[in-house]
């Protein structure tokens, strides 16, 4: 028997997940909830039915689960109503707009036993729990050196959303937490960074451009770069061909360096010596990993099914999803005050 999965959101990204819904003959989409005209056309498309209130939906409709794609600022208020009602709910990143917001919903969820998972779509990628895993398992040797990118050119429309232009809303909050999610998952966590931010090229209230240092926990350094300004094939979402409305453009956009190898993502490739007495005069041998072609939203919805049911725990918790949001804002202070901002601090 499929799992009734109501939509709390019907635009560009909830759009998609009706879409994924409805392909996925383990749910079944019976409701959206959105405030704008717009989504009544998508309930009907869909074949849900339609409300603007989020309670109002949960109180008649009676889910299994809820899917939670608004803005920002409204995630905490639509999964604490979820978890009111003992409806596990998975929350589209950033868990919320302010760290105050987000570990309020922690807390509630946790002392209430309602599984909230986090939608950072990309730890369900075959690329991204492969890295993991290699990492884990020593293959790199000890991990010293992690270079990110994520650089693209948005255009003029996408900005005529207000909250996209506004604190809250800006592309550390949107896209690099991604990304600083990912080296989370794969490498550990970031106790500290330092940070440049720029918006010299839309001057929004909010960044255009980011130059990040990061130490991991483990001691690795990283450098992390970001621009929604810079035409570029260099980020994660066009180069693993997993975004839904982006083309596929392979590059890598993920560089781990240890001590006796280096892997590249999403390319997946490991660049290491031939023999152990290798040193940096001798060629490298290149080891393609392969990978088993799954999809990364797709293994998220079958995950949340599988949370649903009881067979597994949220891959990212709501706790584990405010310590990613806790990094990004510590990124952003450090870019505002011009200093070392460690993540306990922003925790604390």
């Amino acid at each position: 028997m499929s799992q009734k999965i109501v939509l709390m959101g019907a635009g560009l990204i909830g759009r998609e997940h009706a879409a994924m819904l409805r392909a996925n003959p383990r749910v079944e989409l019976v409701g959206i909830a959105d405030v704008s005209e717009a989504a009544k056309a998508v309930a009907d498309e869909f074949s849900a039915r339609f409300f603007t209130d989020v309670r109002e939906m949960l109180d008649r409709m009676k889910p299994d689960g809820a899917i939670i794609a608004l803005p920002n600022a409204l995630h905490v208020e639509a999964a604490l109503a979820c978890v009111e009602r003992n409806v596990p709910c998975m929350v589209e990143k950033p868990i919320a707009d302010s760290l105050e917001a987000a570990m309020r919903l922690v807390t509630e969820a946790e002392k209430a036993g309602v599984p909230v998972l986090i939608g950072h779509q990309r730890r369900h990628s075959p690329d991204i729990a492969k890295a993991r895993q290699i990492v884990r398992d020593g293959a790199l040797g000890r991990l010293v050196a992690v270079n990110a990118m994520w650089m693209t050119d948005k255009p003029v429309p996408y900005f005529d959303v207000a909250w996209r232009r506004l604190p809250g809303g800006g592309p550390l909050l949107i896209n690099l937490i991604h990304d600083v999610d990912c080296l989370r998952f794969i490498c550990g966590d970031i106790n500290e960074v330092m940070a440049f931010t720029s918006n010299a090229i839309r001057s929004f209230e909010v960044e255009d451009t980011a130059s990040v240092s990061v130490r991991f926990a483990g001691g690795a350094l990283g450098t992390l770069l970001m621009s929604d300004a810079a035409v570029s094939p260099f980020n994660w979402d066009t180069a693993a061909g997993q975004a839904l409305y982006f083309p596929h453009q392979p590059e890598n956009s993920y560089h781990l360096a240890g001590t006796k190898a280096t892997l590249s993502i999403p390319g997946m490739d490991i660049w290491r010596h031939e023999t152990e007495a290798g040193h940096w005069q001798h060629a490298l041998v290149r080891q393609h990993v392969t990978l088993d072609g799954s999809r990364a939203y797709e293994n998220q919805l079958d995950h949340f099914a599988d949370v649903i049911e009881g067979k597994a725990e949220p891959l990212i918790s709501a706790r584990d999803g405010a310590i990613t949001l806790a990094t990004v804002l510590a990124i952003s202070r450090a870019g505002r005050e011009h200093r070392t901002v460690t993540v306990s601090e922003m925790l604390a």
